[in-house]
């Protein structure tokens, strides 16, 4: 039996990868990778759905941030599969990643800050720049941010945006670039109270919308206060 965790919200939390009749947008099967003599993950399998927010619980060094870089492109694992839509897929590197529909923000943010918010997103990406000019950019950066409630000028200078507007451009640049897995890495790490409420709210409407999400997280009130699903790591293993 999976166990079930009741959310402040009135909504039941699945932990794990309890069987199901649906089939995960995205499996790990045996997900290992080492450095040196430490074992960051040791034998990970692990299911993400499409409309779900899955949260990655644990102890700062329990492996979250390698599996998910890992499924990235960022490290590459020492054994285990990565399965899409019931497929095999190689991912070697975050291009590969990011060709099949998986994007990821890292715990520091990968902005340059002389640069604007169009500017930075077209530098993410170029196949973007080369068929739109930049007023064409501005809108559809202008369009999902509305969407979503990820308002920001397409023309501010990041270095003038404070650290939520910055996850904001970091997220956009995802949406655009048509991903349709958004893993987070420890996202309220430094916002204020009223920003990680705001941040939560987005995360539900990308929900709702179809997208799958990773949290990663270390403080359980995160899970409790958005996540549909949980997997607990420590020590580099699947304990819950």
């Amino acid at each position: 039996m999976p166990m079930m965790l009741w959310s402040g919200r009135k909504r039941m939390l699945r932990a794990g990868n309890p069987s199901s009749d649906r089939e995960p947008w995205i499996a790990l099967r045996g997900m290992t990778k080492s450095f040196a003599s430490v074992i960051a993950n040791d034998r990970v399998d692990l299911d993400i759905y499409c409309r779900e927010v899955h949260a990655l619980l644990g102890e700062n060094g329990a492996g979250k941030s390698t599996l998910m870089k890992t499924l990235y492109g960022f490290y590459r694992a020492d054994a285990g599969r990565i399965l899409l839509k019931g497929e095999p897929i190689a991912i070697k590197s975050p291009h590969d990643a990011r060709n099949a529909g998986i994007g990821m923000v890292f715990q520091e943010l990968n902005l340059i800050p002389a640069f604007s918010v169009a500017e930075n997103i077209a530098l993410f990406l170029p196949k973007l720049r080369a068929v739109l000019n930049p007023r064409e950019i501005d809108r559809h950066i202008t369009e999902i941010s509305e969407r979503y409630s990820l308002q920001v000028d397409p023309q501010a200078m990041v270095a003038q945006l404070s650290i939520g507007e910055q996850q904001k451009v970091e997220i956009l640049k995802l949406l655009l670039s048509d991903a349709r897995l958004l893993i987070l890495d420890e996202p309220t790490r430094v916002l204020a109270p009223h920003e990680v409420k705001a941040l939560f709210g987005v995360l539900g409407h990308l929900r709702e919308d179809g997208y799958a999400i990773v949290l990663i997280t270390h403080r359980m009130r995160e899970v409790l206060d958005c996540a549909d699903r949980i997997t607990v790591l420590r020590g580099g293993r699947v304990v819950g």
